[in-house]
């Protein structure tokens, strides 16, 4: 005989509902702090040309994104 699957939810779906809870029980003030340690730690090890870089990294994807998007107008 076939197995038959039990109903349920999907990995993502467990993933989805758990997070939200987290982010509900946590709050907005707690994601700000740990973000700003990170952002911290990464400013203290990698330094300001860090930030540099990546800005101009991304303003360079965003130009190529604007010209793709001109193209298929």
């Amino acid at each position: 005989m076939a197995e038959q699957k039990k109903p349920g939810m999907t990995v993502q779906e467990a993933g989805r509902k758990g997070g939200e809870t987290v982010a509900r029980e946590r709050g907005h003030e707690f994601y700000e702090e740990i973000g700003k340690k990170g952002g911290e730690t990464v400013a203290r090890e990698r330094g300001h040309e860090f930030y540099e870089e990546i800005g101009h990294k991304g303003g360079q994807r965003v130009r190529e994104l604007i010209e793709e998007g001109k193209k298929n107008e």
